[in-house]
């Protein structure tokens, strides 16, 4: 099976050449969502909020990791945070950020799928 036939009709790209400082940003959204540990908070946050415990259980890393990962998303504005007493509790920033991880993880999907059988 092609790769064309798992990409998305025409109507669905987007309407113009993009550019250059989005291409830049849209490389450096991707390049956080390169690292497993970040993907693995965006995709616990796509459920919904969490704070910083929930999330570290999600991921299986150590808390201080998961903390200076959430500090990175937050910086780059992929997530938001709010106080409730003590606590900090994450949310994604918007559904576009979403729809991108859930696509990320579609793209993984139909790959992982395709490959043949091993011995």
């Amino acid at each position: 099976m092609s790769a064309r036939t798992h990409l998305s009709p025409a109507h669905d790209a987007h309407p113009r050449t993009p550019s250059e400082e989005q291409f830049a940003l849209a490389a450096e959204l991707l390049a956080l969502l390169g690292d497993r540990t970040r993907l693995t908070l965006l995709h616990a946050l796509t459920a919904g909020e969490s704070d910083v415990t929930t999330l570290t259980e999600a991921c299986e890393a150590a808390r201080p990791a998961v903390s200076q990962h959430l500090a990175r998303l937050r910086l780059a504005g992929l997530v938001t945070t709010r106080k409730e007493g003590r606590r900090v509790i994450y949310a994604l920033s918007d559904g576009h950020l979403r729809r991108l991880v859930d696509e990320a993880l579609n793209v993984a999907d139909h790959r992982l799928s395709d490959r043949p059988p091993h011995d």
